[in-house]
């Protein structure tokens, strides 16, 4: 297991890899992807069992699928990091042929990336899919997903959640990127949520709140302890509650950097803030 610092410089990078990404083609996602940076560290250096010999069906491994597709700046910073591709091709980023597009693709033949996902809500369903086939395949290797709260918003999503509790589907563990922003305000000004925990429990599934999700500690144990909830008749959800851009002081607790890129003078004081540690691409 990596060290607590460890896994702390490879956030830090990692943050750095989406500030770069974003500012350079002056178009992204900053503020999900910085919010998540922790999870995607946790569920790749730590939790996750996988190969990177990577092959579409992803027999006996794990299966990780990203619903909420816009924040692909961190999604790729890690799947280069971990070993998918080589991090020099961060450096293509949102560009012309370019295999890293603003929203991860299946025609690029990214290594890491399993479904398109730029049309929010379709995530769970499809990762349903891919836990049923595994049970049907014998395959005891677990189906991670990751949603924004704001996705939720999405009808598709319940008739999902209400299919894998009534299916028993219980090899999947569902992660919502609980940071109560999206693209036009807070959740709560846009369209209320509601009390997201008590909904899971009443649609049948077992529930984990991580108060911490931009604590790398916190996340670990929060997936472990969810990991150890599989298997058991219901689908698992984890409410991960993060701060939407983590890490850049003047992006955190706020829905402006959604989806806006830094100025020059701004890329360099965020990254005065998240010093280089394992090397720039």
């Amino acid at each position: 297991m990596p060290q607590t610092q460890q896994l702390n410089d490879f956030v830090t990078q990692v943050r750095r890899d989406i500030l770069r990404q974003v500012h350079q083609v002056n178009s992204g996602h900053p503020g999900g992807s910085l919010g998540c940076a922790e999870f995607f560290t946790a569920l790749y250096q730590e939790v996750m069992e996988y190969s990177t010999k990577f092959t579409m069906d992803g027999n006996n491994e794990d299966i990780f699928v990203l619903s909420n597709g816009h924040i692909s700046p961190v999604f790729y910073s890690v799947l280069a990091r971990s070993g998918f591709f080589p991090v020099e091709e961060l450096n293509t980023f949102r560009k012309l042929n370019s295999r890293l597009q603003g929203h991860p693709t299946t025609h690029e033949n990214l290594p890491g990336v399993r479904i398109a996902s730029g049309s929010l809500g379709q995530g769970l369903s499809v990762a349903l899919g891919i836990a049923q086939t595994k049970k049907l395949n014998k395959d005891t290797k677990l189906v991670y997903s990751l949603h924004g709260d704001g996705e939720l918003q999405e009808g598709q999503n319940w008739e999902a959640i209400m299919y894998a509790a009534a299916n028993n589907i219980d090899n999947i563990i569902a992660t919502v990127d609980y940071n109560q922003q999206q693209i036009d305000g807070s959740t709560d000004d846009v369209l209320s949520l509601g009390n997201l925990k008590a909904k899971f429990e009443a649609f049948g599934w077992h529930v984990l709140e991580v108060e911490k999700g931009n604590d790398i500690t916190q996340v670990i144990e929060g997936l472990k302890q969810a990991k150890a909830a599989t298997g058991k008749g219901k689908p698992v959800c984890i409410l991960l509650k993060t701060v939407m851009g983590n890490g850049v002081d003047f992006m955190m607790h706020t829905h402006e950097w959604h989806g806006k890129a830094p100025s020059d003078e701004q890329l360099e004081n965020a990254l005065t803030q998240n010093p280089e540690t394992l090397g720039d691409y």
